[in-house]
């Protein structure tokens, strides 16, 4: 701790990959651009079925359950529960793969 080989500032603590705070404005556009993507999966996927004259349950459960891109707030976009945090949000890029799960679903007034 004190002498000739103390630790530095930089090399005591914290994350070596630093997260910013806020996600940047690119960011955001492409979540929202994913959040569509998966949008248009489903729709797709769907008409096929229905051209079929089948159904998936998963597909149905989806679409009964998950919102939309543009039916969400921007709060349900960009951050997720979390009941550790101190207002029980945080973004959504500090969830690990973030990219890859889709997170539309919070709890009743939060």
């Amino acid at each position: 701790m004190f002498g000739p080989f103390r630790a530095t500032s930089p090399l005591s603590g914290g994350l070596l990959w630093k997260i910013p705070f806020r996600l940047s404005a690119p960011q955001k556009a492409r979540q929202r651009k994913r959040l569509r993507a998966v949008d248009t999966v489903i729709a797709v996927v769907d008409t096929a079925l229905r051209k079929q004259g089948s159904s998936l349950k998963e597909v149905e459960r989806w679409k009964a359950e998950m919102p939309r891109e543009e039916e969400m707030r921007p709060k349900d976009k960009y951050t997720v529960f979390d009941r550790k945090e101190k207002r029980y949000r945080k973004g959504i890029h500090k969830v690990p793969k973030w990219t890859r799960v889709s997170q539309r679903i919070n709890p009743p007034g939060f």
